[in-house]
This record gives structure tokens, sequence and C-alpha cells, in this order.
């Protein structure tokens, strides 16, 4: 079994399991999560997204050499440390 599959099998057996649990059964972050509203979730995820982009996170998609449109010219190496990137910007001349 590859990585990949291993990952989707532990996801489908994993939800089967979330389905057959119990409110009580269920962790205390569930709950907490469950309890909240919709438009409250939405701004907890609003806040978790933020923290995604400030800790180097990106929008940019992987790219995928299988596409017809990958073109390799535009694609953009992420930093060497994972985190975000940080450019010298030059302030006119002195």
């Amino acid at each position: 079994m590859t990585r990949q599959s291993f990952g989707v099998a532990f996801l489908v057996h994993g939800f089967e399991h979330a389905l057959k649990m119990t409110y009580e059964q269920m962790p205390e972050e569930w709950q907490e999560w469950i309890n909240l509203t919709p438009m409250q979730r939405f701004e907890q995820s609003e806040i978790i997204f933020a923290n995604y982009l400030a800790q180097g996170g990106t929008l940019d998609p992987d790219p995928d050499p299988t596409s017809p449109f990958d073109l390799p010219e535009s694609w953009s190496p992420g930093s060497a440390h994972g985190r975000a990137g940080l450019r010298v910007l030059r302030r006119g001349a002195s």
C-alpha cells in the first residue's frame, strides 16, 4: 500500500469511526466545535486561516507537472525554510 493510499484509507476509516461516536465519546475539542453556531465556526476559521498565512502558509497551488497548463518557467520557488520570504528593497539613490 502506498503512503497516499494509506492516508486515504486512514481518513475514510477515521471518518467512519467518527460517525459511530456519540457526542459524549467525542474529544472535548470536537464538542466545542459542534457547539458553535455556523457564524462562530466561520469566524474561528478566519482566525485559523490568518494564523496559517502569518506562519508562512501560501495560497499558491503546488506545481502539477501532469497538467497541460503547467508552465515550469512560471514557478516561483518558496523559501527554503518554509516561512514567509523576505527581500531587500532599495530605497532610492542616496
